[in-house]
């Protein structure tokens, strides 16, 4: 994990929106820069409301949020937004009467950064011709099109909403290969909101669970699939006992009778569970990394349980 742990591209302080999107808050949360940040939830967890929000998109009612170092307000300069990059999940209908190159026209206008031999590049690895209209493109082809209008200012931060959404497996391939190579310089951060596991592993350096509008927690990728285990145990006494036992285990998260004596239980504490569960009686059969699916459930249980108690 490479970065900038000093420095944070994004900070969000209580955070509270009401706008047409879903509501969200209170967010607190710091992206540290120069690194890949990946934000996953379920449909509906307000991942795009995020996005709209730190673009000064959605009025934020409380709290205060930082991009680039810069506050997210009404009336505050705009200028950060000439170092950002944005793919939305849905294209814009305005959009749909423009080529994609009117379409980097129009964007170049606002970019001062912009440039035509990175725009030009871009378009040749994704098989572009950029005199099509927009409207006319597959859906994958126009998102290919509108990632090289969105890339083409070589950004400080870029903010991708599924950009995976509608890429075969081959131009899956090549836009993994150019967000690499956007990230090389290490002074570059990229947020995306992704369902594609595969792609989450492969580009992200930390990871951001949302849901129901809340963030549930923002960790580093690998100690996060290093910590988070599923244990398939058995148990000394069986049933509800056990259960009661494994409630006190170190990192535990949840746990679950499998019958026949059998227990499975999630924890995010592996190697510091050892103790206890030989001290126990309890007898370690499996010892599996939790899929990032199973690890979010986990998170969702813990939230939905903390707001049923307050």
């Amino acid at each position: 994990m490479t970065g900038n742990k000093d420095q944070r591209a994004i900070r969000l302080e209580g955070v509270r929106t009401q706008g047409a999107g879903h509501p969200l808050g209170p967010l607190d949360a710091e992206i540290p820069s120069g690194l890949v940040t990946a934000v996953v939830g379920p449909n509906g967890s307000g991942k795009s409301t995020l996005f709209r929000t730190l673009l000064g998109l959605e009025p934020i009612r409380e709290g205060a949020a930082f991009v680039l170092e810069s506050p997210v307000l009404p009336d505050s300069s705009e200028t950060y937004k000439a170092r950002i990059g944005f793919l939305a999940e849905n294209p814009h209908p305005g959009d749909d009467r423009l080529t994609t190159r009117e379409k980097a026209s129009f964007a170049s206008l606002w970019y001062p950064d912009w440039n035509e031999i990175r725009y030009r590049e871009l378009l040749s690895r994704f098989g572009i011709d950029d005199t099509v209209t927009l409207s006319k493109l597959s859906k994958g082809m126009r998102r290919k099109a509108e990632l090289a209008v969105a890339m083409a200012h070589e950004p400080e931060l870029l903010l991708l909403d599924e950009p995976s959404s509608g890429l075969d497996p081959f131009a899956w391939k090549i836009m993994l290969e150019e967000l690499q190579r956007y990230m090389e310089p290490g002074d570059r951060t990229l947020l995306l909101s992704s369902h594609v596991t595969e792609e989450v592993k492969r580009m992200a350096d930390c990871i951001l669970f949302m849901n129901g509008g809340r963030i549930l927690g923002l960790f580093e990728k690998d100690r996060l699939f290093d910590e988070w285990r599923s244990l398939l145990i058995r148990g000394p006494a069986g049933g509800e006992k056990d259960l009661e036992l494994l409630a006190k285990l170190p990192g535990w998260r949840q746990a679950s009778y499998a019958g026949s004596g059998l227990c499975r239980v999630e924890t995010d504490a592996m190697g510091k569970e050892d103790g206890y569960l030989q001290s126990c009686g309890f007898h370690v059969l499996e010892s599996r990394r939790m899929e990032l699916e199973d690890i979010l459930n986990c998170l969702i249980v813990k939230e939905d349980n903390n707001s049923e108690s307050a």
